[in-house]
């Protein structure tokens, strides 16, 4: 199991963020991750990769990662040092890319209350988020065994190949 504990420093995004939001279509010539990290949230925020730091969390609101179904979107999140992602709810697709990429999501209704800038620690295995900033705690559903497995091992791909050398 994932050390518990996700910490880092919030971004904020609104609603509806769609997949051509998080990498724009004129980057998806590529599927290497080092080169769509240097082009994540670019449409949102032109300065957000300039800014962020590894382990920074994204908070926005609900449907995160509607649109296209690209795993570029993801890749691109994870590549740049996003540790996780914090939403109300995701695009069905989205959720299952993220897991698949080994990009750890997590489903909380009181989003709209964290600010940007805020400090957070996310306890996956208790399924809590600690607002260090605001000294306020929310909970939500944990994440099953079986996805913190597909997130501790880096995502599908990688889960797969540690199963088949008997990992």
């Amino acid at each position: 199991m994932q050390e518990a504990n996700i910490d880092g420093k919030v971004w904020t995004f609104g609603k509806d963020v769609d997949t051509d939001l998080i990498i724009a279509a004129r980057y998806l010539n590529t599927s290497v991750p080092e080169e769509l990290a240097k082009h994540v949230m670019e449409d949102a925020d032109p300065e957000f990769v300039n800014n962020i730091s590894v382990g920074d969390l994204i908070v926005a609101g609900e449907n995160f990662g509607c649109g296209s179904s690209r795993e570029h979107a993801p890749i691109a999140l994870k590549a740049a040092g996003i540790a996780a992602i914090i939403a109300p709810t995701f695009a069905r697709i989205f959720y299952r890319n993220a897991f698949n990429m080994g990009l750890p999501i997590f489903e909380l209704d009181q989003s709209a209350e964290i600010s940007e800038g805020d400090e957070l620690s996310v306890n996956m295995n208790a399924g809590t988020i600690t607002n260090k900033t605001t000294n306020k705690s929310y909970r939500f559903t944990p994440i099953p065994v079986f996805m913190q497995e597909l997130i501790n091992a880096g995502g599908l791909m990688n889960y797969a190949q540690n199963e088949m050398k008997g990992k």
